[in-house]
């Protein structure tokens, strides 16, 4: 069957050569684990057939390694290694067993303190044991974790400058290196991915996360973004309501203080100082008590004496004027004989502080001050019984 070019591949070296050569990602983890061995064993070389497919293309041939079975036992005769009858036995069982269209197309080395070159030995034994035009010869130092790949070419072991290591599902592999944890001296604890790929896969998972996790959190962002908006505006409403409410509570103090005075010198002054002044009908027109006599209010209706003449009522009324003092009296500040006298006015029905200024004053040039004096901001938030300091 014809494979597809991996898409999810490292590249190592320098790939310019052909064939190209796509290592699967637990193949090399396997290879790195066999070094590690080798290094803890000291030094006898390890080594592993590779298990893949050829495959030509238009650009040239292709070669994927996607699974290595561990050699039984490689033994050196001299400075050469040897492969015995064994050792491809327990191969060839392993390839069945784990990966059946597998084909063994080359081998691998780790071997300490060896010069990363096949020798001539290597090369006769890796022509013996794999005849066929690129095949594939891997040595590797289990210290430096140096790596030099060779194909069968041209009657020779020929050397690529790189390779790749492509990224995908293989359960065979996956299932071999689990059998094989104890005699590769691998505990189930040890990793069976080397860091990069795991860096690799752990990218696509969190990127394939990235589209479904987008929206909860930017939901939940917006959210906690207006909690915190609402708790500090909650906080300011308090803050300012309390201050409010301290104002308030000071107006209040000021206010019975005043009413307190107000009454105080009401009690202890003269009472002819409140007879002096005029008793204002509601005409407005000024009307002086007569000693010894009741006063009626007939509802605006004439006093039957002061009818008899008019000349009379006339000299009379102009008699009973007030004095110059009371005669300067703004108009309309009759009523503040009753509400404003003390210092004091009580808002009744319709007033506003327009209207208080004008009755008290004549005018309306006090509204400012008597918003300054009972610490008001806005003239028209009064309402009927409230009192007011007047300055």
């Amino acid at each position: 069957m014809e494979r597809q070019i991996p898409k999810n591949v490292r590249q190592i070296g320098n790939v310019s050569d052909t064939p190209k050569i796509y290592v699967e990602d637990y193949v090399d983890t396997f290879f790195n684990q066999l070094c590690e061995k080798c290094a803890k064993t000291g030094s006898k070389p390890m080594g592993a057939f590779l298990v893949g497919d050829i495959q030509s293309g238009d650009s040239g041939d292709y070669i994927y390694i996607y699974g290595a079975i561990q050699m039984h036992e490689l033994r050196m005769k001299g400075t050469e290694y040897e492969i015995d009858d064994s050792t491809w036995k327990h191969a060839y069982e392993d390839c069945k067993q784990f990966f059946d269209d597998g084909e063994m197309l080359g081998w691998f080395v780790v071997h300490p303190g060896a010069q990363l070159k096949p020798d001539a030995a290597a090369v006769k034994l890796h022509k013996k044991s794999f005849p066929k035009n690129n095949t594939v010869f891997i040595m590797k130092d289990p210290v430096e974790k140096d790596e030099a790949y060779f194909v069968h070419k041209m009657n020779d072991l020929m050397e690529i400058g790189g390779r790749y290591t492509y990224y995908e599902k293989n359960p065979c592999m996956q299932n071999y290196m689990i059998s094989s944890r104890k005699k590769n001296g691998v505990f189930p604890s040890e990793t069976v991915e080397d860091r990069a790929a795991q860096d690799f896969r752990d990218l696509a998972r969190k990127r394939s996360r990235h589209g479904r996790e987008k929206k909860p959190g930017s939901l939940m962002y917006a959210a906690g973004a207006c909690m915190v908006l609402v708790i500090v505006i909650m906080g300011v409403s308090m803050l300012n309501s309390f201050d409010r409410m301290k104002s308030v509570q000071s107006t209040l103090d000021s206010l019975t203080d005043a009413s307190a005075s107000a009454s105080d010198g009401s009690s202890g002054g003269d009472p002819g100082d409140a007879a002096e002044e005029p008793e204002v009908m509601e005409t407005g027109a000024p009307v002086t008590a007569v000693p010894g006599e009741q006063q009626t209010d007939s509802g605006g209706a004439e006093d039957t004496e002061n009818t008899e003449d008019t000349g009379k009522a006339e000299d009379t009324e102009s008699a009973d004027k007030p004095d110059d003092a009371d005669s300067q009296r703004p108009a309309g500040a009759e009523n503040a004989d009753e509400n404003g006298s003390d210092g004091v006015y009580v808002v009744e029905e319709g007033d506003t502080l327009a209207i208080i200024s004008r009755k008290v004053y004549g005018d309306v040039n006090h509204v400012d001050a008597i918003c300054r004096m009972n610490g008001i901001s806005d003239g028209n938030l009064i309402y009927v019984g409230q009192k007011l300091l007047l300055p």
